[in-house]
């Protein structure tokens, strides 16, 4: 899942800072205490102290560690390596897999989905086979300015072919800092050429609305992050939605990994009466901070039209803070699938190097006081897209064929009798009837017909299906059923 921060920087480094005690510090603490609280003086002394004499020896048992590594090991090691394994290593001890050392590259990404925008070309690009195909260059980007086309494929970048690499690793090449710039060799109707783009701001929409096609009363709104500008853009895209004449809203959270815990704060505000609790946020002292709607923090922005909200097991951290507070506090009713149930807020720490520290430094819970952290939140109305959907993708490496057995085989069997192929072998057995139904299949698709489920073969099946299955959002239909009740 996507990664998260929920405050900011600077708070939580003052927060860090305040922990570490100087010897200095620590006297004026203990000199304090002795004006202050008289016999009891001895006591916190002492807890002080011996904190600071176990942290010493601590660092001092890593200190030695790390120059016996690097001095007598017997091969050459990396500061870095080390560095980075000793800080991994107490981030393990925690057993919480939010809690993180990240790299340059993944503090960028997630500074880049944090805040809505990130320095690159402006081109939407997809895996094509073995390469890399740009699907459009976005209005007023470097990519379209250049001159980039839909199907141009991308041959090279900065001089180095890209064939065979993933799509993470050839769009992570393309980004970086705004300013600096990218060569990229391009592909286009039998002939290459070069283009040197220089990245600029690309932003990142995380809110898209539109008016239900089955019904032009009702707003229809994708949320799918929370970045910095997520509550900006949703309140826009209410006002345009409502100048078009919705008079009720589905808010779909599906698939939305989280993010700030502000945006979250302003959205779920905006549906929730003044004074109403949004979420508590318990850190380690145990006391909750409650946080209320207020026109501080929706800027005076209600909705109150009638609303729905989407979401399913991938929906996760703020996306269920606004989901459970729209639930408990404005009794909106939820359809869908149960939630991921991430319950705990992080923060991050960062270093000179452009790497950070995200760590967790509390646990929040709903408005009622319920911590749904590995539990997820559940449903007023249980609906889903069908059990195919969530089928993994087959492998196109090998041709399957009769005589064969196994579980992708056992899955494409499946997929041909969701798209509706009399097939009652179901068990993942190539038998003569799948054999028959393949063929049937490839005939019907103007596809090669060998009876055998090749690359083009299961490509095809497996887009037919996503067709279908995107005709088929059973928890939309609830959604809509709900509104207009």
């Amino acid at each position: 899942m996507k990664k998260r921060k929920w405050f900011k920087k600077a708070e939580l480094k003052k927060k860090l800072t305040q922990k570490k005690f100087s010897c200095l510090t620590l006297l004026v603490t203990i000199l304090c205490t002795v004006v202050v609280s008289g016999g009891s003086v001895f006591l916190v002394m002492n807890h002080q102290m011996n904190a600071l004499k176990q942290a010493n020896q601590a660092m001092g048992k890593i200190s030695t560690v790390y120059n016996a590594l690097y001095n007598n090991y017997y091969k050459s090691l990396s500061k870095t390596k080390l560095v980075e394994g000793a800080i991994n290593g107490m981030i393990e001890s925690l057993g919480d897999p939010y809690t993180e050392y990240m790299n340059a590259t993944e503090t960028q990404e997630l500074n880049d989905s944090i805040s809505g925008s990130f320095g690159g070309i402006g081109a939407q690009v997809q895996k094509s086979g073995n390469e890399i195909k740009i699907i459009a260059a976005i209005s007023g980007t470097p990519a379209a300015k250049a001159g980039l086309k839909a199907n141009d494929v991308i041959v090279k970048i900065n001089g180095k072919s890209i064939s065979g690499y993933s799509l993470n690793k050839a769009v992570s090449l393309m980004r970086g800092k705004i300013g600096t710039k990218v060569t990229l060799t391009i592909k286009r109707d039998g002939s290459t050429f070069t283009k040197t783009l220089t990245r600029a701001e690309i932003p990142v929409t995380t809110v898209e609305g539109s008016l239900a096609k089955e019904d032009k009363k009702v707003g229809y709104i994708v949320v799918s992050s929370f970045s910095e500008n997520t509550a900006k853009e949703f309140k826009q895209t209410i006002k345009k939605l409502r100048k078009k004449g919705a008079t009720s809203f589905i808010i779909d959270v599906r698939n939305n990994p989280g993010g700030l815990l502000d945006q979250a704060l302003a959205m779920s505000s905006m549906f929730l009466k003044n004074g109403k609790t949004i979420v508590q946020v318990v850190g380690r002292d145990g006391k909750p901070t409650v946080y209320k709607a207020s026109n501080e923090l929706d800027d005076n922005f209600k909705v109150t039209e009638k609303t729905v909200v989407l979401m399913n097991g991938s929906s996760a951290s703020a996306s269920e803070i606004f989901a459970a507070a729209l639930k408990q506090s404005a009794n909106v009713t939820l359809v869908g699938t149960k939630s991921y149930g991430k319950g705990t807020v992080q923060n991050t720490l960062p270093f000179t190097d452009n790497t950070q520290l995200k760590l967790t430094i509390a646990k929040w819970l709903t408005p009622n006081g319920t911590w749904i952290h590995g539990k997820g939140l559940s449903p007023d109305v249980k609906a889903d897209y069908p059990s195919v959907a969530y089928l993994p993708a087959i492998s196109t490496k090998k041709t399957y064929s009769e005589g064969q057995n196994s579980k992708q085989i056992k899955n494409l069997q499946k997929m041909l009798i969701y798209l509706g192929y009399d097939l009652s072998e179901k068990t993942g057995y190539f038998g003569d009837q799948t054999k028959s139904v393949i063929e049937q299949y490839q005939t019907d698709n103007n596809l090669t017909v060998t009876g055998t489920a090749n690359k083009e073969t299961v490509e095809s099946i497996e887009k037919q299906v996503a067709k279908k299955v995107s005709k088929s959002d059973n928890a939309y239909k609830k959604a809509l059923e709900q509104l207009q009740k």
